[in-house]
């Protein structure tokens, strides 16, 4: 059986098209000449978890695609806790012990520093630009902090371009009903209404895509962006829905990963996403204007059900948080919101906690104002959507409180209604916009 081939590469000295590589990485991408498959692994500091995401790529391939040429890359964002290092000493020990068969094609692994505005996107430009030169035909991107990766999630993610002709292949997970809050309060709502696909993980971090879709990402001038930092999840699932690439989701079972409390400080998070998204909407006002209702994608994989890992959450300290903000941010909601769904926001803050129950219709308004104020540049867009956050934390802590009994299925359900919600009220945001 044939053993991985492994390089690890540091600085960045030559120019390859737009991204900046060491000239042994040309030597090395020229040497492998092609490859059916590209699995690209974005990193910042992940030492302590990377190597298991690394064995469970390599299993995966070995496993399921022994046929097909493949090149595991990481494309790190300068760790100083040996992230690469692990890359590199990274091998599954026994492949008999997880093998239908012998492997045929050796598995390739290259791990770099990107160069770059520091970011994710800038990781992921490296992985597309390695991707074209090596004529890669399926693409797949995991998060470098997971602990629930398995080698199906390679399968998963690869076959469906592979076989099935799909461009896109987002990730479906069963995760903590309070876990990935601004995706099920504001994200996902808000992209299923747009774009008309019921993608359930917009921003999962997982991703499969052709390597038509990769070059096609290539071409857009946003890399000196935002994108570049923060946003290329939402931006690549967007990008992939508006300009009528074929798309369709995985379910890969948990999401296991360094979960955040909800009721922590996420505003920087929720600038991160929100802005990026509000940015997506001023690019495809022409694709999302007209748009009404939404339909099912197609998805593969058996769904079963999961054991999560509970997700601790301080209600009382998230109220508190925003009924202080009824004061101090009072002037800038009056502006976004007008008087009358102030007045409302006002009536949640003189509820109890027991009694607190943010509407439906309410959060759906403001998500719709907040974007309306976002494309009248009403305020420089950290200031406008920081001051989101209190009243993001308030539907959050409402549906935490709602939820706190209910099954994964209820809470889900909780969902679904938000979403229809969201699409019934698309007129409100259509009109306004133009």
């Amino acid at each position: 059986m044939a053993c991985c081939a492994s390089l690890t590469f540091y600085e960045a000295i030559r120019t390859m098209d737009n991204v900046t590589f060491r000239a042994e990485i040309h030597e090395q991408i020229e040497k492998a000449g092609n490859a059916d498959i590209l699995v690209g692994i974005p990193s910042f500091n992940n030492a302590r978890t990377i190597g298991h995401v690394v064995r469970a790529v390599q299993a995966g391939l070995a496993k399921y695609f022994p046929d097909h040429k493949a090149v595991i890359v990481n494309s790190d964002g300068g760790s100083s806790d040996g992230t690469m290092e692990v890359v590199h000493k990274t091998s599954v020990e026994d492949f008999n012990a997880i093998l239908l068969h012998h492997r045929v094609k050796p598995i390739s692994k290259l791990a770099f520093s990107y160069s770059g505005i520091p970011g994710k996107g800038s990781a992921f430009r490296s992985i597309f630009e390695i991707a074209q030169r090596l004529d890669a035909k399926a693409c797949v991107v995991v998060d470098s902090d997971l602990r629930s990766i398995t080698p199906e999630w390679v399968e998963l993610l690869v076959k469906p371009v592979l076989n099935g002709g799909f461009d896109y292949v987002a990730p479906l997970y069963h995760r903590h009903k309070f876990d990935g809050t601004i995706t099920n309060s504001i994200v996902y709502p808000l992209t299923r209404t747009l774009y008309g696909k019921r993608l359930r993980q917009p921003i999962g971090g997982d991703f499969g895509f052709s390597g038509k879709l990769a070059q096609f990402y290539l071409t857009k001038d946003v890399w000196e962006s935002d994108v570049a930092r923060f946003g290329i999840d939402i931006w690549m699932t967007t990008t992939a829905i508006a300009n009528g690439f074929k798309v369709a989701q995985s379910f890969l079972g948990a999401k296991i990963h360094d979960a955040k409390d909800p009721g922590a400080d996420l505003s920087n998070m929720l600038y991160q996403v929100v802005s990026a998204t509000f940015d997506l909407m001023e690019n495809y006002a022409d694709v999302w204007v007209p748009i009404r209702g939404s339909e099912p994608v197609t998805t593969f994989g058996f769904e079963y059900t999961v054991g999560l890992e509970h997700v601790n959450v301080n209600t009382a300290r998230m109220l508190k948080l925003f009924r202080e903000s009824l004061n101090n941010l009072r002037e800038i909601w009056l502006d976004i919101l007008g008087a009358g769904d102030l007045r409302e926001v006002e009536r949640l803050g003189a509820l109890s906690d027991g009694e607190f129950d943010f509407p439906l219709s309410l959060w759906t308004r403001i998500i719709y104002d907040y974007a309306i104020a976002f494309h009248q540049k009403k305020l420089p867009t950290e200031h406008l959507i920081k001051s989101l956050t209190p009243l993001y934390v308030g539907k959050t802590a409402s549906f935490i409180l709602a939820a706190e009994q209910m099954e994964a299925a209820e809470a889900e359900a909780e969902i679904e209604k938000l979403c229809m919600e969201f699409e019934s009220s698309k007129d409100y945001l259509a009109t306004r916009w133009k």
